[in-house]
């Protein structure tokens, strides 16, 4: 009979990578939240009584007081309509995962050159020492630190194991990395979804409060005539195109966040790929 190769088994560690059970409620909460903060400014600062010379007094307009002749040019965007506190929500939006983002991807990076840290672990590696490999692993912290001490444990482990060949080993220290890594990934890539989102949608809000904008002030030259009709037409399409401006500023604002991140993200995870591939050969280059 033909001799059968085994695969390898797998080696439990003392502490195995468990998905890490964080809800993302909160992430759809401050959307909602942003959009009402977004109505709260637009309805309660630009739309303020006092920033109009005829405003609205009736009460039965709460939602939406229908304020005429503004006082500057910020009031006018008070003007554009109901779409306007959306597009500011979004706005918000926008702000507060790029301040999320940041923070996130900042503490990710470590606290050094991801490059060097590599190199000065494979130095370690090569001269069989572990430890000072850990310990570089402590300074770097971050999600390649997190992965290649996850990397490095087992590697540790997989040095005094006699029951398995060399082969066998490196795939238990590959999986090891893998497994970490899927815990990694997740947490750099959430919420950018939003950025992605926001980056489209902005600016189809935009543009359909311009055209409600537009259908109101045509609407309005229909009923009425003379040179008045028209300054109040083009006062009309002006305050309307604050939609646009708004929907394609914050559209511009998410777009470029978003690219930064994915940039920024990539480097991290290449350095991660890196990461398993210096272990998987250091180990099967000088414990054969």
């Amino acid at each position: 009979m033909a001799d059968i190769k085994p695969t390898a088994p797998a080696v439990k560690s003392a502490t195995p990578a468990q998905p890490k059970k964080s809800s993302n409620s909160i992430s759809w909460i401050a959307p909602v939240a942003c959009i009402l903060l977004g109505y709260i400014i637009w309805r309660f600062f630009i739309g303020a009584p006092s920033n109009f010379r005829r405003p609205d007094t009736d009460s039965s307009h709460w939602f939406h007081p229908l304020h005429e002749d503004p006082i500057g040019g910020l009031p006018r965007m008070y003007l554009g309509g109901v779409i306007v506190p959306i597009l500011i929500g979004l706005f918000l939006t926008v702000i507060t995962f790029v301040i999320e983002r940041f923070l996130t991807v900042i503490k990710a990076a470590g606290t050094g050159n991801i490059g060097e840290f590599i190199r000065r672990v494979q130095f370690h590696l090569a001269n069989k020492d572990v430890d000072k490999a850990l310990a570089e692993c402590d300074k770097q912290k971050g999600s390649v630190g997190n992965v290649m001490k996850s990397g490095l444990k087992r590697y540790k482990e997989m040095i005094s194991n006699s029951e398995l060949d060399t082969e066998q080993k490196v795939l238990n220290i590959q999986k090891e990395v893998e497994e970490a890594t899927a815990l990694e990934l997740p947490m750099l890539e959430k919420n950018l979804v939003f950025l992605s989102t926001i980056a489209s949608v902005a600016t189809l809000f935009g543009l359909l409060g311009t055209v409600l904008g537009m259908i109101t002030s045509f609407a309005a030259l229909a009923d009425s005539g003379g040179g008045e009709a028209a300054q109040k037409l083009s006062q009309g399409i002006s305050e309307a195109l604050y939609n646009t401006a708004l929907g394609i500023g914050t559209s511009a604002i998410s777009i470029v966040f978003y690219n930064i991140f994915t940039t920024r993200i990539d480097g991290i995870t290449y350095g991660i790929d890196e990461s398993g591939f210096t272990l998987t050969q250091s180990f099967a280059a000088n414990y054969k």
